[in-house]
């Protein structure tokens, strides 16, 4: 058989190594070639030239005639690199946007190429058993007395927190909706869920110190006890803002005194499990009837990497779903596995093999020795950030994200600087808003970040902070 031009070759087969590795080495050049250009951590110029930049590189993006698969292939992952937000350089710090363990993306490469579809289990045989497996690996992590404890495989918090409340949805019993309560440091999905599933407004209590306040909870479920319907709980292990934990098993012993729901978002915090320093910190995870986790933040997974945690496989019954050409019950009961009920999603990647070749690679210990790296990177930039006097410190970190400002610097001026460092393509630093007024946010992912690079960090926004 002819070997196909480059362009129309497929990733799959036996030829499709020896087609995929030309293109692999164009794709290699350009993300260096790339990464060169922009010689830091985001492109210089802000969004107008970026985009000049990708239009220019584009033109024309639906020719007549195409340009070839390997001027098309570097040009675009050039440019993309080029104008990249690169979260392995360390002064990239402002979102919980990891930088990807190569490994893992080795791992996604091959799960591009091969392309199982986890709707079915003959469109993904092996893909199917290895999702199984590593899912309940993953759920005795988080409960670890459990029987049999399971998890889903989700596109990120997002999705994984909106699985919980429909879960919550129809694990109620009587005729009153569903009725969340959360605290203000909740993350936004959870109010979407409630607006998505045609639920009442999430009851928001006040969290002045970045957390839920137990006494605040009891006075809440106590008013609503005999008021109205089911209840959900929901607290969170890690907020986006400040990385603060809710006090989870104090929570969770509200939560069965007055027979409500519980659900943890731990997207952030959930890594933990991996630390033997740190695993302390989720002290009462395994109360909840649903954990949220996220392994495209504190996980090294390139997105998507997330995960919903449940400690009975019958918490998903409420999942199942059969249609004829996918789950034929004749199908079902020869042995072939039902993947529909593990998902809203019908076509969905095979995330979990990256995330199984990490697990299988570097084991709970190596996992866990980054959590702390990271976690240590973000206790040295408090200190530095304590020892130099013209900077002025939130509080100290509880995971990875560290607020400061400078001394006296106003909301307006801390605005400026963030933007003049984007625009100059220097640094990428966040913004948080608490009671105590607007902060610059530094959330720390990258592991190999050295005390060099945070040192660097402060005097880049000291260059920019007036006199």
């Amino acid at each position: 058989m002819p070997v196909p031009p480059a362009g129309t070759a497929l990733a799959g087969g036996t030829n499709g190594p020896r087609a995929l590795s030309p293109l692999l080495d164009i794709v290699l050049d350009a993300l260096t070639t790339g990464a060169e250009d922009r010689a830091g951590p985001l492109p210089a110029g802000g969004p107008d030239a970026v985009a000049h930049a990708v239009r220019t590189a584009c033109a024309p993006l639906l020719p007549e005639h195409g340009t070839g698969a390997h001027h098309a292939l570097r040009t675009l992952v050039h440019t993309l690199a080029a104008g990249a937000a690169d979260p392995a350089d360390p002064h990239c710090a402002a979102h919980l946007h990891c930088p990807p363990l190569a490994l893992a993306t080795a791992a996604d490469l091959a799960a591009g190429a091969l392309n199982p579809s986890m709707d079915s289990w003959d469109q993904a045989p092996a893909a199917s058993a290895l999702e199984a497996l590593t899912c309940r690996e993953l759920a005795a992590l988080v409960y670890p007395r459990a029987t049999a404890p399971d998890t889903l495989v989700t596109t990120g918090g997002t999705e994984s927190n909106q699985l919980a409340v429909l879960l919550a949805r129809e694990a109620a019993t009587g005729t009153a909706p569903l009725q969340i309560v959360c605290g203000a440091n909740a993350h936004h999905s959870v109010h979407r869920a409630a607006w998505l599933l045609g639920l009442p407004q999430p009851l928001t209590l006040p969290t002045p110190d970045g957390t839920l306040t137990p006494a605040t909870v009891h006075t809440c479920l106590a008013n609503l006890t005999g008021r109205t319907g089911p209840v959900l709980l929901a607290a969170t292990a890690g907020t986006t803002d400040s990385g603060a934990i809710d006090p989870l098993a104090d929570l969770a012993d509200l939560a069965d005194q007055y027979g409500a729901r519980f659900h943890i978002d731990a997207s952030y915090a959930g890594p933990l499990l991996f630390s033997t320093t740190h695993h302390t910190a989720l002290r009462g995870l395994d109360r909840a009837h649903t954990v949220t986790l996220d392994l495209h933040k504190l996980g090294w997974q390139p997105v998507a990497a997330g995960l919903l945690a449940v400690p009975d496989p019958i918490t998903l019954t409420p999942l199942a779903h059969q249609a004829d050409y996918l789950n034929a019950d004749d199908d079902t009961e020869a042995g072939l596995p039902d993947l529909l009920g593990r998902s809203l999603r019908t076509t969905r990647r095979p995330d979990i093999l990256k995330i199984a070749v990490t697990l299988k690679a570097l084991g709970r210990t190596g996992l866990g020795e980054l959590v702390d790296r990271t976690l240590a990177a973000a206790r040295t930039l408090a200190d530095l950030i304590e020892a130099h006097p013209r900077y002025e410190l939130h509080s100290r970190p509880t995971l990875s994200t560290v607020l400061f400002r400078p001394a006296g610097a106003d909301p307006a001026t801390l605005a400026a600087i963030r933007r003049t460092l984007l625009t100059d393509g220097h640094a990428v630093l966040g913004r948080a808003t608490t009671p105590t007024g607007l902060w610059l946010k530094a959330t720390l992912l990258n592991p190999h970040t050295q005390p060099g690079d945070l040192t660097t960090l402060l005097k880049l926004v000291e260059g920019h902070t007036p006199r």
